[in-house]
């Protein structure tokens, strides 16, 4: 027989709103290959097998970028989604693009459901008090746990400005410890666990610095981690994106301590029966939108996939889809994680939408050789910083009309070797023309005369590739580390 273990973590973490089956990459052989996976209604089924196999034992946590990322779901703001995670019964969850429709949308959000939001680390700006609760203790066969969540440090840093109207956020390393010693001194808890939007690297560095944490469930940065790491008696754990995958974690605990576990990685795969309530439920958010989604815009010759940290196939098609109806010098949009490939083949409407799901205007502004110069160098401190705390991507800034080379391991400020501006090497007294959507395309301390144009991100897609079908934006090199 094998280990009979005491307590189960189930994590779901980055899910983006990905209602439905959906197409995930995968890598074999250094190729890259697709499969259906995910949807709710079969995360739902696997969560209900394991508390079925582990009655009163099982813990399960969100941790966040939950409620925004697909064309029905932000829509209806989220509200589509409240009977579907209501009936998935997560103990907990914490938070980051779930603040798109604004703070106070999420607290009224967050009421609706049966389980609470939690963030040690998120001030109202008025009176320094906390927004949400900082922990909430669970007790499993015996076992009592104490559930500690970090939202998104970086919703008041690079996000969108109402995604933290009156409100701020800290890294929640300070709190951290404090609310450890609570819970172990006051609340008698015997597990520390403490779930995060702060980034794989991050949740590392702070793993290591704050001692008492017996597991840190981590998210945002989409860590397909097969095996989980151990850090400073911490077992840290993240499961991909999209919900194409569940991280499992099998503790066995004796006198309060852990002395063994097992993690498993699952894939949420197809063969996967759907729970039929929560199917309903799914079906019924996107009917409504089944004729506008289904609509087939075009056919792409290659993959278009969100898959590397210096620029992608997917975000090229977007990019030059924004050259195309600004005739701008060059593009740029921010470095996003989120987005489930499109295989070769047809690209629907709902396709477009997965892509860029905020549909932001297309904008346009004037900014110097200079401007330019500095921007990147700021964005690849953002992305490479020698300081994992301040790594506050995404991926690097997605850019098309423009070549960079740069090294990564130089210091802050100091990374760019050469930059050109199509085929010329960038003037820096210049003034060039620059499409962007959104400040994190290109902030707002940078360019001038910034402008919105009469067509939105979506529209401007559809547009160019149905202009251009197929299409085939395949890589060029745009950035470069040498």
């Amino acid at each position: 027989m094998g280990k009979k273990y005491d307590l189960t973590i189930l994590q779901m973490n980055d899910s983006h709103a990905y209602l439905d089956l959906h197409d995930e990459y995968f890598w074999k052989d250094g190729e890259q290959t697709y499969r259906k996976v995910g949807g709710y209604g079969r995360i739902t089924a696997y969560l209900d097998k394991v508390r079925e196999e582990n009655p009163g034992s099982v813990i399960a946590l969100d941790n966040g970028d939950t409620i925004h990322g697909t064309y029905p779901v932000v829509k209806s703001k989220g509200e589509v989604m409240i009977p579907i995670l209501n009936r998935m019964g997560f103990d907990a969850w914490t938070a980051h693009w779930d603040f798109a429709y604004g703070p106070e949308h999420l607290l009224d959000f967050a009421e609706k459901l049966d389980y609470p939001l939690l963030a040690i680390n998120c001030y109202y700006e008025e009176d320094d008090e906390l927004v949400f609760e900082p922990y909430k203790v669970v007790k499993k066969k015996g076992i009592k746990v104490g559930l500690i969540g970090v939202a998104a440090t970086i919703v008041d840093k690079t996000m969108p400005d109402h995604f933290n109207e009156d409100i701020y956020f800290t890294l929640g390393s300070e709190e951290l410890p404090n609310y450890i010693q609570e819970l172990k001194e006051k609340r008698d808890v015997d597990l520390i666990v403490v779930f995060a939007h702060l980034g794989y690297p991050q949740e590392l560095k702070l793993a290591k610095e704050v001692d008492g944490i017996d597991v840190f469930v981590s998210g945002h940065t989409h860590n397909r981690l097969y095996e989980p790491v151990e850090v400073n008696d911490t077992i840290v754990m993240q499961s991909g994106c999209h919900g194409s995958f569940m991280g499992r974690l099998d503790l066995e605990i004796e006198e309060g301590d852990i002395k063994g576990h097992k993690h498993e990685l699952v894939e949420i795969s197809e063969s996967i029966e759907p729970d039929r309530e929560v199917q309903e439920m799914v079906d019924e958010a996107k009917n409504p939108h089944k004729e506008i989604l289904d609509e087939v815009v075009g056919k792409t010759e290659i993959g278009l996939a969100r898959d590397r940290v210096m620029e992608t196939t997917m975000d090229n098609l977007l990019l030059k889809a924004m050259i195309d109806v600004s005739e701008a010098d060059m593009a740029f949009s921010n470095g996003w994680r989120y987005g489930s490939p499109i295989p070769p083949g047809k690209i629907t409407a709902e396709d477009l939408w997965k892509i860029i799901p905020v549909n932001p205007p297309v904008s346009k502004c004037e900014i110097t050789g200079q401007g330019l110069w500095d921007m990147m160098e700021k964005d690849l401190e953002l992305t490479f910083s020698k300081n994992s705390y301040n790594q506050m991507g995404g991926y690097v800034k997605r850019c098309y009309g423009i070549n960079v080379y740069f090294k990564v391991e130089n210091p802050k400020g100091k990374r760019i070797q050469e930059f050109f501006v199509g085929e010329e090497r960038l003037d820096k007294d210049k003034t060039y023309e620059a499409s962007f959507v959104t400040t994190q395309g290109v902030p707002a301390e940078y360019g001038k005369n910034r402008r919105a144009l009469d067509i939105h991100a979506v529209e401007a897609l559809k547009r160019y590739v149905e202009k251009n079908s197929p299409v085939k934006p395949e890589l060029q090199g745009t950035i470069v580390p040498i």
